[in-house]
């Protein structure tokens, strides 16, 4: 190991370093702008846990200087993907997506469907999410643009034979193998598909529309009806790009949703104002991740093997990255434009990185789940936490103790109950919290609630193998003392606490600190979050409840049958601020007098909103 006393070894200068374990493999990359700070900031005392994992497992560790900051973040890349390090980030397409693929490098290129590794000399558009979706373009594209779409051996079959296979019997196929076109004029097509493809719809089918009125000015009504086909056709593709923005937009957006393992990233691909290309894919967090430079991992898998016509010239990012400049650097020598890295804050573009970035949670979610039930992954976690909490045996039932409020308001606690590994939702509970003082207190009240008779409980049908309480030590050392009053010391009580994601047994000096990419912490951290967001849907309804109560309170001559009257009709707050004067007035028992007190009572309040999430007063 590099001695923390000698930083005076290390250069001030821009590089990457890698840290090896005692088998001389490569454990984790990271780069730095002066590599004798950074690097000597592993050695302190104020350490991650992870981070401390990756340093304590690691023998030695060595660097490469470079010039700048733009050259450490492509070495740091190229090494990442080189040695596979267990401490970095890790790529996981979460499917295997179709694009359309155009062979330009070909004498006669071919255009097909295709799914993998980006290979030279080939053109790629997409990707779409349906493999039928793509069959069915290309379908409607070949009737326009004619171009070859068999495999070479089909193509060197039918030149040896001189006789031209199906497609070119039915208009979809211009037939080069048998010389119906020349490889310039066949190329010329080619461009055609590729400038439609690239966004440039409009100018072909402006064309095709201009050909279409002079055949028929002509009386070549043949050929006219057989252009106003190919519109048709073209039309129709055009209709399964969902038109956002405007018709000079060329970007691409790019969202994430992460946890402190795992980070889904969705990209929408922006091409002429409409959505032409949409993919996924899972990260492994690295030991030191942030919001930042997960974004910055995610543009480098992205773009990694982009051509220049891939990469737009304006990306929009939910968070900004870390080196942002480094990152659009890189790709403005790939793209020879400048490229525009940046978070939208408003307006339409605002509006469609909200609806990215609402994928990407939806797919984390959706990983999580699969992951959760798959039976050999489930049995593994158990065994994981059963070995590193020292359990005499796995514990097939684990439940969880999650308290929620806002500044001490509202307190509601929720219990989630996991048996093999899946939640078993009927044994579910909720507590609201009479005489709050802290956690530590509401923690001993659910505990004493919940856990004061003898297992026969209707709602129990066991106690529990492994307790679980959502934070730290103060909040498990008081779960153990209720425990004990109780006469329930024996039962097995742990405490995970967010922040760090350390597990914390009572008493304990230290906490535990399970590998990042365990599966014990990966379900430990499923059944907490399962948890609060069962707490936090009781504590909202109060909150909302609560609200509508104090504003309608204050409103003259409404009483309590008016007021549940209102509720009735509108069903929440919002809505019922929403409501003009005569809408209210059709209430029962809401005369329009009474229906104009309300209405401005709730117009003084309008000019405020309450963030869900936080409860936080915001300013419309």
């Amino acid at each position: 190991m590099l001695p923390s006393d000698k930083p005076q070894d290390l250069p001030t200068l821009p590089g990457v370093y890698r840290f090896r374990n005692d088998e001389d493999r490569v454990i984790y990359v990271g780069k730095a702008k002066n590599l004798r700070s950074r690097v000597s900031s592993y050695f302190g005392t104020d350490l991650h846990p992870r981070t401390y994992t990756m340093v304590t497992t690691a023998t030695s560790v060595d660097w490469v200087t470079v010039r700048n900051e733009t050259e450490a973040l492509q070495l740091e890349y190229a090494w990442i993907k080189q040695f596979d390090p267990a401490f970095n980030v890790r790529y996981r397409d979460d499917k295997s997506y179709p694009y359309l693929a155009i062979s330009v490098a070909e004498e006669f290129p071919r255009v097909f469907v295709y799914r993998g590794d980006k290979k030279k000399g080939v053109t790629y558009f997409g990707p779409y999410v349906q493999a039928w979706a793509i069959r069915d373009t290309l379908d409607h594209l070949l009737r326009v643009f004619p171009v070859r779409s068999c495999v070479n051996g089909v193509f060197r079959n039918a030149k040896a034979a001189k006789r031209p296979c199906l497609l070119a019997h039915i208009d979809r196929c211009s037939a080069p193998c048998v010389g119906k076109i020349t490889p310039e004029d066949h190329r010329t097509i080619v461009d055609q598909l590729r400038a439609f493809m690239s966004g440039n719809s409009q100018s072909v089918m402006k064309s095709l529309s201009e050909k279409m009125l002079a055949a028929s000015a002509a009386l070549d009504f043949e050929r006219a009806s057989v252009l106003r086909d190919d519109l048709a056709a073209l039309e129709r593709v055009n209709e399964k790009s969902v038109v956002v923005l405007g018709d000079d937009t060329v970007a691409d957006f790019i969202g994430l949703a992460h946890d402190d393992l795992q980070t889904a990233v969705q990209v929408f691909s922006v091409r002429a104002g409409r959505i032409v290309g949409q993919r996924g894919f899972i990260m492994e967090n690295s030991v030191e991740a942030d919001e930042a430079s997960l974004m910055t991992d995610a543009l480098m898998y992205v773009y990694n093997q982009a051509t220049q016509d891939e990469i737009p010239t304006e990306i929009l990012t939910s968070v900004s990255p870390e080196s942002v400049n480094s990152v659009s650097e890189l790709l403005t020598e790939i793209r020879l434009a400048q490229i525009d890295i940046r978070v939208p804050v408003r307006g339409d573009k605002r509006a469609l990185m909200e609806t990215v970035i609402a994928n990407a949670q939806s797919s984390l979610v959706s990983h999580k789940l699969k992951r959760s039930a798959d039976l050999v992954t489930r049995s593994t976690a158990l065994t994981q936490i059963q070995e590193a909490l020292g359990l005499a045996s796995a514990p097939l039932r684990i439940e969880c103790i999650d308290v929620s409020h806002i500044s001490g308001t509202n307190v509601v606690a929720s219990l989630v109950v996991f048996e093999d590994g899946l939640p078993y939702k009927k044994d579910y509970r909720r507590f609201i919290i009479d005489d709050p003082r802290d956690d530590t207190a509401s923690i001993k009240q659910v505990i004493a609630r919940n856990y004061h008779a003898s297992s026969e409980q209707p709602h129990r049908p066991y106690r529990p193998n492994l307790l679980v309480i959502d934070g730290g030590q103060p909040q498990v050392n008081a779960a153990a003392q209720a425990l004990n009053e109780l006469g329930l010391s024996s039962m097995y009580v742990v405490g995970l606490a967010k922040r760090m994601e350390e597990i914390w047994l009572p008493g304990a000096a230290y906490p535990i600190v399970l590998p990042r990419n365990s599966e014990a912490l990966f379900m430990l951290q499923r059944i907490r979050d399962e948890a609060h967001r069962f707490a936090i849907t009781l504590h909202r309804q109060r909150r909302s409840k609560s609200m509508v109560d104090s504003i309608l309170d204050d409103v003259e001559g409404l009483g309590p049958v008016r007021k549940q009257a209102l509720m009735k009709a509108f069903g929440s707050l919002k809505k019922m601020r929403a409501a003009s004067v005569e809408d209210l007035a059709h209430v029962d028992g809401i005369g329009p007098k009474q229906a104009a007190i309300v209405f401005d009572a709730l117009q003084k309040v309008a000019q405020q909103s309450v963030n869900t999430a936080t409860g936080e007063i915001i300013d419309s």
